[in-house]
């Protein structure tokens, strides 16, 4: 399927975040014409950093101007979009859920109009969502069945984000899938208050790691290349009626606690006599959570390259030359 990507014209939202940094560097790989918009330019990104940006058409704009989308899909052409552009951060939406909403709710309904407008133009939308959308489950792993019933500010924006999604397939017939992934880590995610980069750089000083909650919170964890081989997958897939309007589960089923996932950060960076501080300070957190990827696995063909171990191994070998070079004389 690498060939699938020659010259497609691919707009990703949110650039220059975490996830679109290795979405568009693969997108590169496989010769695909990238249309990049971004809201804010952060030099430090793995978009940045890796010069991915001087190959691709940067356009400055933001989700929540119907106008930037509007320019953006209709001048360039766009046939493809991946739609990661949003607020991620779950404290942050705590404290400020009107621009959450206003990001991942309004800027999703902006890019999907946008994406009607030009049906002729665009064959195939991939939306970026999370297992927030489900919510608070007693029942577990999640099947794509179960219902969308977030609660709190960035969980409702995902859950809202799901259900716009598939308001445009359904009634617009718009060729839309939907991907749910559990916490997504790897390299280049430089939001420091996420539990492994954040865990890695404190490591990485000598100092020992932050628990914020009890330790006890357990969650999927999938790797940043599995989670980039899914969204692709399920693009190349959209030509066929039983992947459209569908939402599909990418994770692992293994959930980890979190004081599970610093341990095995700190055996794998000798840093046992490093214990944690557990704060037991987190608010409004879903307590435990796990997908099921049996649908994605039989109608897509996908499964995951990385296991758990080695994709921290991955990570951190990327946090330590990337920390290595900012303080190199």
């Amino acid at each position: 399927m690498n060939q699938f990507w020659n010259q497609k014209k691919v707009l990703v939202t949110g650039a220059a975040g975490f996830v679109g940094s290795w979405v568009i560097k693969t997108l590169l790989n496989r010769k695909a014409e990238v249309f990049a918009l971004i809201r804010d330019p952060n030099p430090q990104s793995e978009f940045f950093r890796s010069e991915d940006a001087a190959k691709t058409t940067i356009i400055q704009g933001k989700l929540e101007e119907f106008h930037d989308l509007d320019r953006a899909i209709n001048e360039n052409e766009i046939d493809t979009v991946f739609h990661l552009g949003a607020q991620t951060i779950v404290g942050t939406a705590l404290r400020n859920p009107l621009s959450t909403f206003e990001s991942n709710i309004r800027g999703t309904y902006n890019l999907l109009e946008v994406c009607r407008r030009y049906s002729s133009l665009v064959q195939r939308v991939v939306i970026a969502s999370s297992d927030k959308a489900y919510g608070s489950s007693d029942i577990l792993p999640y099947i794509e069945e179960m219902p969308l019933k977030g609660l709190h500010p960035y969980d409702v924006s995902k859950s809202c984000t799901d259900l716009l999604a598939i308001t445009y397939y359904h009634t617009y017939r718009l060729p839309i899938a939907i991907a749910r992934c559990g916490n997504i880590y790897g390299g280049g995610d430089l939001n420091w208050s996420r539990l492994i980069p954040g865990t890695i750089r404190t490591l990485l000083a000598q100092e020992a790691p932050i628990i914020r909650s009890n330790g006890n919170l357990t969650r999927d964890y999938l790797y940043i290349q599995d989670v980039v081989d899914a969204y692709l997958l399920l693009a190349e897939n959209l030509h066929r009626p039983e992947v459209q309007g569908q939402p599909f589960n990418f994770g692992l089923d293994d959930p980890k606690t979190v004081l599970q996932v610093v341990l095995a950060l700190q055996s794998l960076m000798n840093c046992a006599h490093l214990p944690p501080k557990i704060l037991d300070m987190a608010e409004l957190e879903i307590v435990n959570q796990s997908l099921n990827a049996e649908k994605a696995k039989k109608l897509l063909g996908w499964k995951s390259r990385f296991s758990f171990q080695e994709g921290l191994r991955q990570t951190i070998d990327w946090y330590q030359k990337y920390l290595s070079s900012l303080y190199r004389p």
